[in-house]
């Protein structure tokens, strides 16, 4: 038996393929019935073969994924108990999120800080904490998640002005190994499709570049969502390193290499029938792991109308766990390449992307076009097409608009509200508002329940 197997094949090239396709398809056009476009604009085939592989290089993690859980600091004590048991219990990296200054000796009491990867999510913003709790910990292995930026779009208003956050910025990280986080988890729950999100991302990143120089990029770090087209998402992460290794090139930075955060979009995440979310955040979870993130932060299953519980971290964290240490996904940042199709998908999301990124160059910037709101439009259009779809059952989400269950009664189960909240206070300029599909129809059924 020959060890070449497929030497005994002749080859194929795809426009045979395509020619015995058309024949199959006796009299129905190839181009009608089996091409698709995307909402991004990208027309997906029904086979590729090696002529749709770019060859990229991208350069991605050389270590297996971190598993990450988010504690949130109310009480210093609780958080540090928290924390030391997620990371008893399989979580080698932990993001604290906070609204205010707090005791940080006793937060990072007994977590070993050599080992421990952490990531401080700050909803404030005050430079000399950020200083004082950088020394403290006086190591390389943190990640604050500053962005004053994403913050500016998440909320309409700036910490303090768009002059003082620069300048707190600055002072920050001049003394910080890792300061300034893109926060790309806000389009994504917005409904911005995955060519914006890419865009915007990189629009984003280059008002920091723009304001503090080449030297700044080493010390900026990403947050993504990824949503549950698997081979999409997968394909997203990869483009967004081939955006930022272009990018950089234009500011002649030799080192491209960039620390993805990745955790599931919330945008699909449903009320009811609320166990689907599991499966959502798992594909979601294998997406970040193919896509080459270098931190999982998995979201519970019920995030959206729980306040955080035992049970629903554990289940987050175990989902990741298993996958790592049984699913095969340990070491699984470069399983994509070679892969024609996503090959394909990364390649085109990353040109569609750049040539949004250019017209909001020509545009005066991110921040200007954020100021007259035209980011905002841009992705309340895709959000609200999007929406439309939801509406009429063209998207669907299981156990909401396709085999719902009428005898699912959760108006008793409301820990926090899950809907949009209506913001009144004054703003400098239209926020980016996050919502979820399906809060429409949850609405209309828990007013009909009866309890």
């Amino acid at each position: 038996m020959t060890p070449f197997l497929f030497d005994d094949f002749d080859s194929t090239t795809a426009s045979a393929w395509k020619q015995k396709i058309q024949v199959d398809l006796k009299g129905v056009d190839y181009n009608d019935s089996l091409l698709w476009e995307t909402a991004n604009g990208i027309t997906v085939k029904p086979f590729y073969t090696k002529e749709d592989s770019k060859n990229q290089s991208i350069n991605l993690p050389k270590k297996e994924f971190n598993i990450c859980q988010t504690i949130f600091v109310d009480d210093e004590k609780i958080a540090n108990f928290l924390a030391i048991d997620a990371l008893k219990r399989g979580a080698n990296a932990i993001q604290f999120t906070a609204k205010d200054t707090f005791d940080y000796p006793v937060l990072l009491k007994n977590i070993n800080l050599k080992s421990t990867l952490l990531y401080f999510n700050f909803q404030f913003l005050n430079a000399d904490f950020v200083l004082e709790l950088s020394a403290y910990i006086n190591q390389r292995n943190t990640f604050f998640q500053i962005d004053i930026i994403g913050n500016s779009a998440k909320t309409g208003n700036w910490f303090i002005s768009l002059k003082e956050d620069h300048l707190q910025l600055e002072k920050i990280a001049k003394n910080v190994s890792n300061p300034i986080n893109v926060n790309a988890i806000l389009y994504q729950n917005s409904g911005a499709t995955i060519v914006q999100q890419l865009a915007y991302t990189l629009a984003h990143a280059n008002e920091y570049l723009n304001y503090f120089g080449a030297e700044i990029a080493t010390k900026i770090h990403f947050s993504f969502a990824v949503g549950t087209n698997y081979f999409f998402e997968i394909a997203k992460l990869r483009a967004f390193r081939i955006l930022w290794s272009t990018l950089l090139k234009e500011y002649d930075v030799k080192n491209s290499a960039v620390h993805i955060f990745t955790q599931p979009s919330l945008r699909n995440k449903t009320l009811y029938d609320y166990n689907v979310n599991l499966l959502r955040t798992t594909s979601e979870c294998m997406s970040a792991i193919l896509g080459g993130s270098n931190t999982i932060n998995n979201i519970s299953y019920d995030e959206i109308y729980h306040k955080s519980n035992e049970f629903g971290e554990r289940i987050a964290r175990n989902q990741l766990l298993i996958l790592k240490e049984e699913g095969g996904f340990k070491e699984a940042q470069n399983f994509a390449d070679g892969t024609y199709y996503i090959e394909s998908l990364s390649q085109q999301f990353a040109e569609k992307a750049l040539d949004i990124f250019k017209q909001i160059e020509k545009g005066g910037g991110f921040l200007n076009q954020l100021k007259e709101g035209t980011i905002q439009r841009k992705i309340n259009e895709s959000a609200n097409k999007e929406q439309k779809e939801f509406d009429k059952n063209e998207i669907t989400l299981v156990g909401s608009n396709l085999l719902s269950n009428k005898n699912d009664i959760m108006k008793g189960d409301l820990e926090i509200y899950p809907f949009i909240k209506q913001h009144t206070n004054k703003t400098k300029f239209p926020p980016i508002i996050q919502k979820r599909l399906s809060e429409k129809l949850e609405k209309e059924r828990l007013e009909k329940e009866k309890i």
